[in-house]
Parts: C-alpha cells; sequence; structure tokens
C-alpha cells in the first residue's frame, strides 16, 4: 500500500491517532508525519477529505499528543534517564536537558515539529527538563500550528492550482522527507564531539558484549 491508499483507509480516526503517537508517544518515532500532512492536505483537494475537519484533528492530535509525552517525560521519563551509566541512561542527561530547556526551550519545541524523531522526543525531554509546563504549552501550540495546518495547506493548496499534481506527488512527499532530516543530518556532520561522543558510546557498548 502506498501512502495516499494508508491515508484514505485510515480515515479520520486514524490519522488522528497517527499524529497524536508522532507528537509524543515513543513507538511513533518512525512515523511518516510530514509526508502524511502534505498528502492528506492533497487528498482534501481532490475531495477525499473535508479540509477544515482534516486541520482541526490535525492541530488537536498535536497538541494533545505533545501534552501527553511531555506528562510522561515529566513523571516517568526521569526514572529512565537517571539510570546506570548505559548507551541510552545517562543521569547527566537530565541536568543538561534542565539547563538546555532553560535557554532554549520554546524554540526548540518549534523546531523540532519539522524533524523525524526529534519530534517525538522534544516534549519528552521538556518534561524530564521540568520546562515551565505553561510556557511549553505556548511553544506547543505555535508549533503545532506551524507543522500541522502549514503543511496540509501547503499540499491542499498545490492540489488546488496545479493540473495533474498526483503526478508529481511522489517526488513532492521524498523532497520534504529529505528537507525535514536535513538539520538533523548536518548537526551530525558538523557536531564533531556530538559524532565522537556517540562513536565511543557504541565503542564501549561493543567491548562490554564481546567480554560477555
Amino acid at each position: 500500500m502506498n501512502l495516499e491508499s494508508i491515508i484514505t483507509t485510515a480515515g479520520y480516526v486514524g490519522l488522528f491517532g497517527i499524529i497524536f503517537a508522532e507528537s509524543g508517544l515513543l513507538v511513533g518515532i518512525f512515523f511518516p508525519g510530514d509526508s502524511l500532512l502534505f498528502t492528506a492536505g492533497f487528498l482534501s483537494s481532490q475531495g477525499i477529505f473535508d479540509i477544515v475537519t482534516l486541520l482541526t484533528i490535525f492541530f488537536v492530535a498535536a497538541v494533545t499528543g505533545d501534552s501527553v509525552g511531555y506528562t510522561f517525560g515529566r513523571r516517568v521519563g526521569k526514572k529512565f534517564f537517571t539510570r546506570q551509566h548505559s548507551l541510552f541512561f545517562n543521569p547527566e542527561n537530565v541536568v543538561r536537558a534542565q539547563a538546555f530547556y532553560a535557554r532554549h526551550g520554546g524554540k526548540t519545541i518549534i523546531l523540532a515539529r519539522f524533524i523525524p524523531g526529534i519530534r517525538t522526543l522534544a516534549p519528552i525531554l521538556a518534561g524530564v527538563g521540568d520546562m515551565h509546563y505553561p510556557t511549553f504549552l505556548i511553544y506547543n501550540i505555535v508549533g503545532a500550528v506551524l507543522w500541522t495546518i502549514g503543511l496540509t495547506l501547503l499540499g491542499y493548496y498545490l492540489g488546488s492550482i496545479i493540473p495533474g499534481v498526483d503526478k508529481y506527488l511522489l517526488p513532492i512527499v521524498a523532497l520534504i522527507i529529505i528537507v525535514s532530516v536535513l538539520p538533523a543530518v548536518w548537526k551530525l556532520i558538523i557536531s564533531r564531539t556530538h559524532r565522537q561522543s556517540i562513536m565511543a558510546k557504541l565503542r564501549k557498548a561493543w567491548q562490554k558484549r564481546r567480554q560477555k
């Protein structure tokens, strides 16, 4: 099944669940949110969905999903991040998260919406870092508006004005995916310290596994 078939089959309830999960549940970290929003917008321009209903459920799903992720991070997340040092759990991460969100919290919540994977982890880490919830909620709403309404209306608009846009849908979706992951890839390339830290942890984990 292609993305169009999945979206059509999922319907409003299924689309709500996907955006909700990707916004704040760890199981949604691999979901294709950007391409889904754009394609759903395109399909609504073809009369398959009602655009107002679509925008409403996407916005509500994104805001509530992020809030659930924040709550999970604040109430449960610290128990994971304060475990004994390992590849994924480091007690220093809590301190770093608190300091990072104190300085860049709002901007991070908004920008994270447009980066696959990061948008799922950002609200959880905001909760771990004890970011002030009213502040988090404001940026959560702003980010949800820009992400859900922006991408969905883009798909709707292009589907309405470009004849035969369905022929170019796959390349457009591929471009959206590439653009959305570029910031994370670029950050990984230029951040030598971050890259060396990851490699050191991987080597340490591999050595422990061989010793067993």
